[in-house]
C-alpha cells in the first residue's frame, strides 16, 4: 500500500468517525463496518483515541458559552449561594451522576465487553435495535427543561450511556432517546447528552495516554493520525450542527429508517 493510500485510509475512517459521532447512529459500529467491508486495517492502538479527541474539541467548541454559563453559575452557587445560579448548579451535578453507570462499567467490564461482543453480526442487531427505540420515541414532544432535572433522571440516562459501550449502540442515540423518553424537551435532551459526553471521553483519553506511550506505531503514523484527527474534528463540528437542527425539527424518524436499512444490510452480507 502506497503512503498516500494509507494517509487517504486514515483520513477516510476520522471523517466516518466524525459524521457519526453526534448523531445516533454509532461511530464505533460505523468504523467496524468500514473496517470489514473495506478490509481497512489500523494499525496502533492511538487510533481511535485520537478520532474521539477530535470529535470531544468539537462538542467543546459548540457548546463552549454553555460550559462557561454552568461553571460560571457552579462556582457562583458554591460561592454564595445565590437562587439564580441553583439550577446550573444542580445541572453539573446531574452530569456528575449520569458520567457514573458507563465510567464504573467501562473500567471494570470494558475488556470483557470487546472480546465478547466486538463482531459485525453484533453491529448490525445492535443498529436494528437502535432503530426501534429511535422509531418509538421519533414523536416525542417533553416539557422538562434544564431546571426540571432530577438525580433519577440523571441516573436512568448515565445507564443508557453505560448500555452504549456495547459496540453498535449509538452513545449519543442511547441517552438522547433516555432523556426523551422522560419526558425533557428536544433542546434539553441534546444539551445533556453532549455534555455528558465530555467527562466520559475525557476520562477515555486519560486512561489511554499509557497505550499512546506504548504504541509502536506512533512515529510512523504521525501524519496519518494528525490528519485523521483533523477529519474527525471538522466533520463532527458540522454533524453536531447538522443533528441540532434535525433535533429542533424533531426528525428523527428518518435515523430510525437509516438503521433498519442499514443493520438488516449488514447482518446478511457480513
Amino acid at each position: 500500500m502506497t503512503e498516500i493510500t494509507e494517509i487517504l485510509k486514515y483520513v477516510f475512517l476520522g471523517l466516518i468517525q466524525g459524521l457519526t459521532e453526534p448523531i445516533p447512529i454509532s461511530s464505533s459500529g460505523h468504523l467496524e463496518i468500514a473496517e470489514h467491508f473495506f478490509g481497512l486495517t489500523i494499525k496502533g492502538m492511538s487510533f481511535a483515541l485520537l478520532v474521539n479527541t477530535g470529535s470531544l474539541i468539537a462538542v467543546l467548541i459548540i457548546y463552549r458559552e454553555t460550559i462557561m454559563k454552568l461553571v460560571h453559575n457552579g462556582i457562583k452557587y458554591v460561592k454564595t449561594k445565590e437562587k439564580q445560579a441553583e439550577a446550573d448548579f444542580r445541572f453539573i451535578i446531574y452530569l456528575i451522576i449520569g458520567t457514573i453507570p458507563a465510567g464504573v462499567i467501562g473500567v471494570l467490564f470494558q475488556d470483557i465487553i470487546e472480546e465478547n461482543l466486538a463482531s459485525i453480526k453484533t453491529v448490525a442487531i445492535t443498529l436494528m435495535i437502535t432503530g426501534i427505540a429511535l422509531w418509538l420515541i421519533r414523536n416525542f414532544r417533553g416539557r422538562k427543561n434544564d431546571a426540571d432535572l432530577t438525580v433519577k433522571d440523571a441516573i436512568i440516562i448515565g445507564l443508557a450511556q453505560a448500555i452504549a459501550l456495547i459496540p453498535g449502540i449509538s452513545r449519543s442515540g442511547a441517552t438522547i432517546i433516555a432523556a426523551m423518553g422522560l419526558g425533557m424537551k428536544q433542546e434539553t435532551s441534546l444539551k445533556f447528552s453532549f455534555l455528558l459526553y465530555i467527562p466520559i471521553s475525557v476520562g477515555g483519553m486519560i486512561l489511554g495516554i499509557r497505550d499512546i506511550m506504548k504504541d509502536a506505531n506512533l512515529a510512523t503514523l504521525a501524519i496519518p493520525y494528525t490528519l485523521a484527527f483533523f477529519a474527525s474534528l471538522i466533520a463532527s463540528y458540522f454533524s453536531l450542527k447538522w443533528f441540532m437542527n434535525i433535533m429542533a425539527k424533531g426528525n428523527l424518524k428518518y435515523f430510525a429508517l437509516y438503521c433498519f436499512i442499514v443493520g438488516p444490510l449488514v447482518f446478511f452480507l457480513s
